[in-house]
């Protein structure tokens, strides 16, 4: 990952687009983490503009003892949750996967000088690893 990158990308060539999702949910999962929402871009995009794309999700993902923490703090942040993770089928037959990193949103306006949040959003960004770690260690 470069220093510039917002998030952590996980190539699973073995995993095709239903498996890879099952995957990251159960990494997630494994972290305190749950999926709210999973947004269809292919379908979305077929029913709205009548476009073909690749099978292509954005799921969001919360780890609720951690929102709890930082919208008890100020409420703004929520603009910034959940945390995105993007997964979509490769040509190859394959996956990447990408997880949102906290600490990279939280570097805008005042967040980036509120210590409790980047402390959450650190707390975050650890846990995210961990199921990016996960994630490698299922290729």
């Amino acid at each position: 990952m470069s220093t510039q990158s917002i998030a952590f990308e996980v190539a699973l060539d073995n995993a095709p687009y239903e498996k890879a999702i099952e995957l990251v949910t159960a990494a997630l999962k494994t972290e305190g983490f749950g999926i709210l929402t999973r947004i269809d871009v292919r379908a979305t995009l077929k029913e709205k503009i009548d476009a073909d794309f690749r099978p292509y999700a954005i799921l969001g993902a919360c780890n609720p003892p951690l929102a709890h923490r930082a919208l008890s703090h100020d409420a703004v942040v929520g603009l910034m949750l959940p945390c995105n993770v993007t997964v979509e089928a490769t040509p190859a037959g394959g996956s990447m996967v990408r997880i949102a990193d906290p600490d990279v949103f939280l570097q805008v306006g005042e967040f980036r000088h509120d210590k409790e949040l980047q402390a959450i959003a650190s707390e975050a960004r650890e846990r995210l690893l961990r199921a990016v770690s996960t994630l490698n260690a299922s290729k």
